[in-house]
């Protein structure tokens, strides 16, 4: 499963702890990210995991739980 290399990514990103965070941690509400953030950290995801994300998609991703799940279907 992806969810700790994602982790890592989202700690980095936008500077917290990776103990801090679960997969029901939301970006926006208990991270406090704005759209740069989520950018930058979709454009971390990319790079790591070798996929694309559009913007459309990036809207449904609430949660590090959700970007996990986005990440693994994209792989598969």
């Amino acid at each position: 499963m992806k969810l700790n290399e994602l982790k890592e990514i989202v700690a980095e990103e936008l500077n917290v702890s990776v103990e801090e965070l679960t997969e029901s941690t939301k970006f926006i509400d208990d991270l406090g990210a704005d759209s740069l953030d989520l950018f930058q950290l979709a454009m971390a995801m990319e790079e790591k995991f070798e996929i694309e994300i559009p913007s459309e998609d990036l809207e449904k991703i609430i949660t590090v739980g959700d970007a996990a799940k986005y990440v693994e279907e994209k792989l598969a």
